[in-house]
C-alpha cells in the first residue's frame, strides 16, 4: 500500500479561539482529536507509514500520537521552524515545501503517496482512489467533491475537462465567477517525481503554487470526483455543525463513547448527576467527573466535556462544553461552544470570561 503525509503545520487562524491553545489537528470531536480519525482511516487501508509536518504547538501533536504504535502505524514528524535571536520559532514552509523538506531530509517518498489535511474527517475509499490514480497514469491527483455553487467562495475550485484532466484552478471564487463546483478536499495523491518540481528551502503551497505549475507544464494531473463523507472544519461554525451531526448519529464510524444509560444519553466514569431532578433530552454525552445539579436541563445534541459542572437551574441546549467548563446558576446556554475561558456562538462571535457585555456567567470548573 502507499505511504502518507498529514499536513499539520498550520495555525488554524480561521477557527480561533478553538486553536488558541491547540493545533488545529488536535481540535476534539467526540473527545478525540480530528487527526486521530484520519490515522485510524489510513490504518484501515493498510497505509502504515505516515509522516506529519508540524510547527505551531508541535509538542501537543507529538506527545499525543507518539510513534503511532497505539494505532498500529509508524508515525514520524518533520518540524518546520527557524532560530531567531537564539529562540526557535515555528515557520511553516507551505504544504508542498513541507513535502520537499521531508524528501530532502531522508527520501521518505519512494512510492505513490497520499497527502491529507490534518483538519477534516473523511471516509474516502483510499484503495479505489489509488487505483484510479494509477489507471490514469497520473503524476498528481486531487480528490474533489461537488459543492453547492453558493459555497464556492469557501474552497479551492478545480476546473477539469471531460476526462478529469485539470485545466485550471480558482482560489475561493465568488459564486457568479466560479467555473466549476468541484472543491478540492485537501486530499492528494502524488508520484515521487512531483517533488522535483518543488523548489527546495522556500515556502511553496500545493494549491496555489504546485498545481498551477502542473497545469502550465501540461503534466498528467487529474481530478477525482467520487462521493464520500468529508467533514471539513474550516470555520468555527463548521465545528459546531459537525458536532451536532455526529451526536445525532449522522456520521458513520463515529460512535459516542461512554455507556448509554438511557436512550441517547451516554455517560463517562464517576459522574455526579441528580437523575431524578434534572431534565436531559438526548442525544447528550456527559463526560467523566461531570457534575449536574438539581434543576438543570440539557437538550441535545450536546457534548459535555469531562470535569465540567452545570449549576442548578441552568439550561444547556445544542451546545459543546469543552472539558472543565462551569455554567453558572440559572444561565441559558443555546447553540454555543463553551470553554473555561471563552464562549463562541454558532456564527463565530466570541466572548471571554469577564467581558462586561455578555450576560452569561461561566468559568473554570477546576477552581
Amino acid at each position: 500500500m502507499a505511504k502518507a503525509m498529514i499536513l499539520a503545520a498550520g495555525q488554524g487562524t480561521r477557527v480561533r479561539p478553538l486553536t488558541k491553545h491547540t493545533p488545529k489537528p488536535m481540535v476534539p470531536i467526540l473527545g478525540k482529536p480530528v487527526m486521530a480519525y484520519l490515522i485510524e482511516h489510513l490504518a484501515r487501508y493498510d497505509v502504515k507509514q505516515i509522516m506529519v509536518n508540524v510547527a505551531f504547538m508541535h509538542w501537543k501533536i507529538e506527545n499525543y500520537f507518539g510513534d503511532g504504535e497505539r494505532w498500529g502505524v509508524e508515525l514520524g514528524y518533520s518540524y518546520e521552524g527557524v532560530r531567531e535571536q537564539g529562540e526557535v520559532v515555528c515557520k511553516p514552509v507551505g504544504s508542498a515545501g513541507g513535502m520537499r523538506k521531508i524528501q530532502d531530509f531522508g527520501g521518505f517518498f519512494d512510492e505513490t503517496f497520499i497527502v491529507l489535511c490534518g483538519d477534516a474527517i473523511i471516509d474516502l475509499d483510499i484503495e479505489a482512489a489509488l487505483a484510479e490514480h494509477k489507471a490514469k497514469g497520473a503524476l498528481a491527483s486531487v480528490v474533489t467533491l461537488d459543492v453547492p455553487r453558493s459555497e464556492t467562495k469557501n474552497y479551492g475550485i478545480v476546473v477539469a475537462d471531460v476526462d478529469g484532466r485539470v485545466t485550471s484552478f480558482q482560489e475561493k471564487p465568488k459564486p457568479e465567477e466560479a467555473k466549476s463546483t468541484l472543491a478540492s478536499t485537501g486530499i492528494y495523491i502524488f508520484e515521487p517525481a512531483v517533488l522535483d518540481l518543488i523548489p527546495p528551502g522556500r515556502e511553496f503551497d500545493i494549491g496555489s503554487d504546485l498545481f498551477p505549475l502542473l497545469v502550465e507544464k501540461g503534466l498528467p494531473f487529474f481530478a477525482q470526483n467520487r462521493p464520500f463523507e468529508w467533514i471539513d472544519i474550516g470555520r468555527v461554525a463548521d465545528y459546531w455543525a459537525v458536532t451536532q451531526r455526529v451526536l445525532a448519529g449522522e456520521v458513520a464510524q463515529m460512535q459516542v463513547p461512554g455507556r448509554e444509560v438511557r436512550p441517547q444519553v451516554w455517560v463517562g466514569l464517576n459522574t455526579s448527576v441528580d437523575w431524578d431532578k434534572v431534565q436531559i433530552e438526548g442525544p447528550v454525552y456527559i463526560g467523566s467527573n461531570v457534575r449536574i445539579e438539581a434543576g438543570a436541563k440539557v437538550v441535545g445534541p450536546t457534548w459535555i466535556g469531562h470535569g465540567s459542572h452545570l449549576r442548578g437551574g441552568c439550561t444547556v441546549e445544542r451546545s459543546v462544553l469543552i472539558e472543565h467548563t462551569r455554567i453558572g446558576e440559572g444561565m441559558l446556554v443555546q447553540e454555543m461552544i463553551m470553554s473555561p475561558q471563552y464562549c463562541v456562538d454558532r456564527s463565530g462571535h466570541t466572548s471571554y470570561v469577564g467581558d462586561e457585555v455578555t450576560p452569561l456567567r461561566w468559568g473554570d470548573a477546576r477552581a
